[in-house]
Formats: C-alpha cells, structure tokens, sequence
C-alpha cells in the first residue's frame, strides 16, 4: 500500500492539515494518510502543555469523514522527543511490505539539513514537499549541499529523483496557511474558529475545555 504520512503536534489540528493531506493523497497518487502527532517535538516546545491524549483525539475526530485518513499513535507509544528518522525507521520495519511518503512542509524541507540524521531520510522513503501559493522556487535550490550529488532534478515533474529510488515531489497547495497559533489565541479569547478547524474539533476542545486563559484571582 502506498501510505503518506502527516506528522505534527496537531496543537490543534486544522483545516490546513485536512486541506494538504487530501492534495498531496491525489498529487503523489497514494493509497492511505496517516496522521502521525509528536510526542514531544525535538525544535520546539508543545505550547500550552496540551496532552498527546488530547491531540490523537482532536486527530481522531478531525479525519472521521474521510475514509482514505487514519491516525497512528507510534510516536506516542514510544515516548521521548519524536526524532523522524527513528519513526519512519519504525514504520519500514513494521510494515516492509509498504510504501511511505512523508510530508512536510515548504519552510520545514528548506532546515531538513538540521534534522537528526537527515540524509538517511531520503533513503527510507519518498517526501512530498507541501509549497504555500505563489511558491516559485524549485526543490533543487533547497537542498542540503551534502545530499545534492544523489538526485537528478526534473523540472517539468516538479520532482528530485534519487539515487535510492526514492524521490521529493513539490506539491503546490491551493488553499491559504492556517495558523495553530493564530487558532490557540482565538480560542483562548473566545473568538470565532469557523472555518479553521472542523466542528468535531471545535466541539472536542470546548467539551475538554482546550486552549481557555487561566482564571484571574
């Protein structure tokens, strides 16, 4: 089975996660998107402490109409910081008989040279590289120095071919950025989400009582 994999903090997950996953399931002719949240992410600290719990949850509720999407918890069932490589690793080893594409997004790919153990990346699957519109560049540009003599560009394709077989496809999306950000201060405020998030999110995070300001005094 050909499988993208989508991994996140989901802190919430958004339309624009929704929005990606569904382009990048029909530009890269996949089979299945599974939605992956970190445990803990590596860069970055988890803003406003929400559990993996309650992120696999919003996952969940957010993707149950759409058959083609599924979530997956290995990152939270290992524990620790969610280092990519150990994941996809993880995920050859368990499913050898499956093809995986990882997603990421246009401004993650152009500091793929900071993550750990980057290069072994490209030979565990294909990437699909999610550009906001009016993106004009090409991936070729983009690339780590240190890999560049492994692949072939193909313009026309929008496509790095490697030397390992497997390949990074430029995925132009067709929808504006949405902000976790901008969406956890809405919430926090009490501002309207409509449009950002699903109402099963939304729904979720008033129920569990997400994302709200501390009470004063």
């Amino acid at each position: 089975m050909r499988i993208g994999i989508l991994g996140g903090t989901f802190n919430p997950i958004h339309n624009g996660h929704l929005h990606i996953a569904s382009e990048v399931l029909n530009a890269c002719a996949l089979e299945r998107i599974w939605f992956m949240p970190t445990c803990l992410p590596p860069h970055k600290d988890l803003a406003d402490a929400v559990s993996f719990a309650h992120r696999f949850a919003m996952v969940e509720a957010a993707i149950g109409a759409y058959p083609q999407f599924a979530a997956c918890d290995l990152e939270g069932r290992r524990g620790g910081r969610s280092y990519s490589v150990k994941t996809l690793e993880e995920l050859r080893r368990l499913y050898p008989d499956d093809e995986f594409t990882f997603i990421m997004g246009l401004d993650s790919f152009a500091e793929i040279g900071l993550w750990r153990s980057y290069p072994r990346l490209f030979e565990l699957c294909h990437i699909a590289v999610a550009a906001r519109p009016g993106f004009t560049g090409s991936l070729e540009q983009l690339l780590p120095v240190a890999v560049a003599d492994r692949f072939c560009y193909d313009a026309d394709a929008l496509k790095l071919s490697g030397k390992s077989g497997f390949s990074v496809q430029l995925v132009k999306q067709t929808a504006a950025d949405i902000s976790s950000t901008e969406i956890r201060s809405r919430l926090a405020t009490g501002e309207p989400v409509d449009g950002l998030i699903s109402a099963a999110v939304a729904d979720y995070v008033h129920q569990h009582q997400l994302y709200r300001q501390p009470s004063v005094g």
